[in-house]
């Protein structure tokens, strides 16, 4: 018997609703002890678009969010799903968002 982490079980009932589109795609993140890692997929395709990482504070949080919204835009897209994987939405994560939002991208 293995242990799910209340984590992974948020992410496995949000990610049950949540799916990317070629038109929208999704946004994820996973935090590691010191990086915050984010990418870009699209669900019905089964593909990864690219990725980035960057410092896990909010200064970091905020260039990898800039990063993010320049390739999204590179890819002609201004709209995307958040999916913050389980994780609260405060913080680095906020800060991601918001930053994000201030792009131009529309979640």
């Amino acid at each position: 018997m293995s242990k799910v982490t209340p984590r992974e079980r948020r992410k496995k009932r949000v990610r049950k609703i949540l799916s990317g589109t070629e038109s929208r795609p999704r946004v994820f993140v996973f935090k590691s002890n010191k990086y915050l890692h984010a990418g870009v997929a699209d669900d019905i395709a089964g593909k990864v678009l690219f990725g980035a990482t960057g410092a896990k504070n909010t200064a970091g949080a905020s260039k990898l969010a800039e990063e993010i919204a320049k390739l999204l835009k590179s890819k002609k897209l201004s709209e995307a799903v958040f999916d913050r994987s389980g994780y609260k939405y405060h913080g680095v994560l906020a800060k991601f968002t918001d930053t994000l939002r201030e792009k131009g991208i529309k979640i």
